[in-house]
């Protein structure tokens, strides 16, 4: 599921680093959750929240079926 997971944030990528920021795995774990890390601008962006739930995780969903959700690691909202 791994290498899923990092195609589709290759895909993806291009539109983060576009602003400044991009995001990097941290685990993918067997029940389904990815651990990501926000990183640049979207380390620190007041939207970074909104990006990674309605953006990334629901194309990850969309494209890997296993995916459940998508979590933030080092990452605290202001």
């Amino acid at each position: 599921m791994r290498e899923k997971v990092e195609k589709v944030l290759a895909e993806i990528r291009p539109s983060l680093q576009a602003d400044g920021g991009d995001v990097e795995i941290i685990d993918v774990t067997p029940d389904g959750v990815v651990k990501v890390k926000l990183t640049g601008s979207c380390g620190t962006c007041p939207f970074a929240m909104m990006t990674l739930k309605a953006g990334i995780e629901r194309v990850l969903k969309q494209e890997v079926p296993e995916v459940k959700e998508v979590q933030a690691v080092g990452f605290t909202q202001e």
